[in-house]
């Protein structure tokens, strides 16, 4: 081996272990922030306003940092969730799961600290987890949306489905394309998961079989379709969507998707069966109304909107399926949303700004829930 291969190889070993331990750092870093989320779940309610008939001992989760979409497990027992907390470098949401049986919630991580993550969920037997990142593509944290623009969010193409283990071993890659591929639930049934993709040129939701086969586009109208979730017995599904109507609106949502981006200011409720036929609009009400979840019987939507001011604050809604009954759920002074309740019906998980000492921070509450 002459000089220079010499050199280049101790470079090329140097290089390698710098990486190595760069992602080892990465994982340190993510998993000691975890750690120190570590809660003792409180007996008493703490956190719950006395408009919130249907809310009590309201108990806090996680404290600190940017914590959301936290979803249950087939058996009730576990919360999987994305967070993030740029106080401690954690600057792009990771996947966490806790256990919400034991006296405190002690988040475990899942993703490998890498890229971007969004919208995790359990899969039957709550061994495995299904959830999106740009790890495999993009293992940097992308930039957030240029707030100079207004509030966006990205649409990353980046972004692909996983099939992962609790301790965060990769078993199955479900898709492979360079396009957004995000936002995956998965069927009380157990067979199949819709998400949202913009394969085909729009952002519309599909269903796949949990194995990846079976891919069947199920909306096709333009504007975002996202944010699905299937309903209890599995029939039906409601998602939030944009919709224009003026031409100049639905050409400016479009160009900005072409730089992978959308405005998520204006959204409504829309109720599908689970193929996408009988297809129909729920909400009438203006302004942002998302993350909608079934009542356990069914028959009602719960969600989040702003409808009231189409500002701030954002609160809890429910509806019936047929658009009548609007009731508040919630009353914080800024932000409740993501609202989920347990298979049993017996509790709802929800993500909220309340008692965060007038910071930013986003963190998760349960509750018994009381029709």
């Amino acid at each position: 081996m002459n000089g220079r291969v010499l050199i280049f190889v101790i470079a090329m070993l140097l290089l390698m272990s710098y990486a190595g331990v760069m992602a080892e750092k990465l994982q340190e870093r993510a998993a000691a922030a975890a750690e120190t989320a570590t809660t003792e779940m409180p007996e008493a309610a703490s956190a719950g306003y006395p408009e919130e008939k249907h809310l009590s001992n309201v108990r806090q989760l996680t404290f600190g940092g940017d914590n959301a979409e936290a979803y249950w497990s087939f058996d009730g027992n576990k919360l999987v969730y994305q967070y993030r907390d740029k106080a401690k470098n954690l600057e792009c949401d990771q996947i966490y799961w806790g256990a919400t049986n034991t006296s405190a919630f002690t988040p475990h991580m899942v993703s490998n600290g890498k890229g971007r993550t969004t919208c995790a969920y359990f899969l039957p037997g709550d061994d495995r987890i299904v959830y999106a990142s740009t790890f495999a593509q993009v293992d940097s944290c992308l930039p957030d949306p240029d707030r100079s623009k207004g509030y966006l969010w990205g649409v990353y193409p980046s972004y692909e489905i996983y099939i992962s283990d609790l301790e965060g071993n990769i078993l199955k890659q479900l898709t492979d394309n360079n396009y957004y591929d995000a936002e995956a639930t998965v069927s009380p049934k157990g067979d199949k998961i819709v998400f949202t993709s913009d394969r085909s040129g729009d952002l519309e939701l599909w269903t796949m079989n949990i194995d990846g086969s079976g891919l069947q586009q199920i909306t096709n109208v333009p504007g975002y379709d996202g944010g699905a979730f299937f309903s209890p017995d599995g029939s039906k599904i409601v998602f939030r969507a944009s919709r224009f109507e003026d031409p100049e609106e639905l050409a400016a949502y479009e160009a900005l998707l072409k730089e992978g981006y959308v405005r998520p200011n204006a959204m409504e409720l829309f109720v599908c069966n689970a193929d996408g036929s009988d297809l129909r609009q729920l909400t009438h009400l203006g302004g942002a109304n998302w993350a909608p979840f079934f009542h356990p019987s069914g028959e009602k939507i719960i969600f989040s909107s702003n409808h009231q001011t189409k500002r701030v604050p954002f609160n809890l809604f429910m509806i019936n399926l047929d658009g009548s009954g609007l009731a508040q759920i919630s009353f914080d002074t800024v932000f409740d949303s993501f609202p989920m309740f347990s298979p049993d019906g017996k509790k709802i998980v929800f993500g909220s700004n309340r008692n965060n000492n007038g910071t930013r921070d986003t963190n998760l509450f349960i509750a018994d829930w009381k029709d």
